[in-house]
């Protein structure tokens, strides 16, 4: 009898460690659902969100710190000239449907991102390529029209990631990538559901089996989702006037970092008056930038003055170029004949743009500018204002990295037309000593403040809370991702 007694004890002591395992699934909210999840065809940040490292990969790899890594090509040389890239493949790769992963994937992507029809939002990134060889199944050749600084690091974006033609018409709904984490369903305005990939080179590495992102929009409900734990972390807080409450809750950690995201009140250049740059410098004067950092974003937000990254080492701080000067405004808008200007502001999702737009249309108010404000859901914003360019002033955060270049695009939405710009650009382009490089870059900065291009408010940061038991998630976003791929518990 006391030998059964013995067991039985011994299995209510084995009970208690058993159950202290740690987890192996995540569920991560977010506030902006993707539209689809091919983050080759389209400008949505949350389809990266989701599917960056994820479910995709590219050639190379961005890292947490913003470093170049290898991904899909484990090794690479650069011709003396540099403008021959050979990419060695890692072999035995395959796509989650069993395609085999080689040379000719990369030469389909890549060409398929330069196609006439091609939907990549970030279809200037391929631009410089000039053709793509598959000198065997393991290696491939992409040779470039000029020498660009930053082709490697290009190609480690979310646009450039590998597809196969036998499953690219269908990526959209039904992603298929070669991952450490499948596609598994889809329910629309709710959730996306991820599951390890057994197959993956380095399965073992990744301790989560399943990956769960939740799309919350309502920012008071993600903070209550976080409480009650049916989220398990939030990459970017939308609440911000929440953090505090974290910081004093045990069962949290709180992660304020760092993003690419310039946020600005996008301004349409083509437009009368806003063609006037005059009009441009004066809504500039008009408006107070740490009153709408301290009340839109608690004061937790670093002012720009330029589309740049004050965290990069080539930034150039303008913010002092266009003072908080309403008595200025108004002289700059009767010199336009602009005394009683009307402006619409079109306010995507996103809660910094929504509390922002209320503060600017404040004190745009106070120097004599009407501004209606037009809330809009994000696909609506995409195709009215991204694609159709019917708007006269937006807020929206640019959080693809080192992304100035846009200004040069010759149908980019902000309709900014600078031939001395887009040769600048080219010339940053082809400029290989960072030195060198990074005062170029100062000089273009100085071009868009210059002219007044869009109202540059603040950087985005990135406000991260998550259980405290969780270990890995990025602190901060050197480009659109949450890459769960070194996420565990303890």
């Amino acid at each position: 009898m006391s030998r059964w007694i013995g067991l039985w004890l011994g299995a209510l002591m084995v009970a208690p460690a058993m159950a202290q395992a740690p987890r192996d699934n995540l569920v991560l909210g977010m506030q902006l659902e993707p539209p689809h999840l091919d983050p080759t065809a389209g400008a949505a940040g949350a389809i990266r969100e989701v599917t960056y490292s994820n479910l995709y990969e590219g050639l190379t790899r961005i890292d947490r710190a913003g470093g170049v890594l290898p991904g899909l090509a484990e090794s690479w040389t650069v011709s003396p000239d540099e403008l021959t890239y050979t990419f060695k493949l890692r072999q035995g790769v395959t796509f989650h449907d069993g395609t085999p992963f080689d040379s000719s994937i990369v030469k389909f992507t890549l060409e398929r991102a330069l196609a006439p029809d091609s939907t990549n939002a970030q279809k200037p990134l391929f631009a410089p390529i000039a053709g793509v060889t598959t000198q065997d199944l393991a290696t491939a050749v992409v040779t470039l029209k000029q020498p660009t600084a930053n082709f490697l690091y290009n190609m480690g974006w979310g646009d450039a990631v590998m597809m196969a033609p036998n499953s690219v018409a269908n990526n959209k709904a039904n992603p298929v990538g070669t991952g450490p984490f499948k596609f598994e369903r889809w329910v629309r305005g709710d959730r996306v559901e991820l599951v390890k990939n057994p197959a993956w080179r380095n399965a073992a590495a990744i301790k989560l089996n399943r990956v769960t992102f939740r799309f919350i929009s309502d920012p008071q409900a993600g903070i209550a989702a976080l409480q009650a734990g049916d989220v398990d972390a939030f990459a970017n807080v939308a609440a911000v006037e929440a953090i505090d409450q974290f910081k004093r809750d045990a069962r949290f950690k709180v992660v304020v970092g760092n993003t690419e995201g310039e946020t600005i009140v996008a301004i349409n250049n083509a437009k009368p008056p806003l063609n006037d740059v005059r009009v441009r410098r004066a809504l500039a004067h008009a408006i107070d930038r740490k009153a709408i950092i301290d009340g839109a974003m608690s004061g937790l937000a670093t002012p720009i003055g330029s589309h740049f990254s004050p965290i990069h080492p080539a930034y150039v701080d303008l913010t002092g170029r266009y003072p908080h000067d309403p008595a200025l405004a108004k002289k700059l808008l009767a010199e336009a004949g602009q005394t009683n200007l009307s402006l619409t502001l079109h306010l995507p999702p996103p809660a910094y743009a929504r509390r922002s737009g209320e503060i600017v249309a404040a004190y745009l108010g106070q120097v004599g500018v009407k501004v209606t404000l037009i809330p809009i859901e994000f696909a609506q914003w995409l195709d009215q204002v991204f694609k159709r360019k019917d708007y006269d002033l937006t807020i929206i955060a640019h959080t693809e990295p080192l992304d100035i270049d846009i200004y040069a695009r010759d149908d980019y939405y902000f309709n900014y037309k600078s031939q001395p710009f887009k040769d600048l650009i080219a010339t940053i382009a082809r400029t290989g000593d960072p030195t060198a490089r990074n005062r170029l870059y100062g000089d273009a900065q100085r071009m868009l403040s210059d002219d007044c291009v869009n109202l540059f408010l603040f950087q985005l940061p990135k406000l991260g809370v998550w259980n405290a038991k969780l270990d890995g998630l990025w602190e901060n976003s050197p480009l659109q991702a949450n890459d769960v791929t070194g996420v565990s518990w303890r």
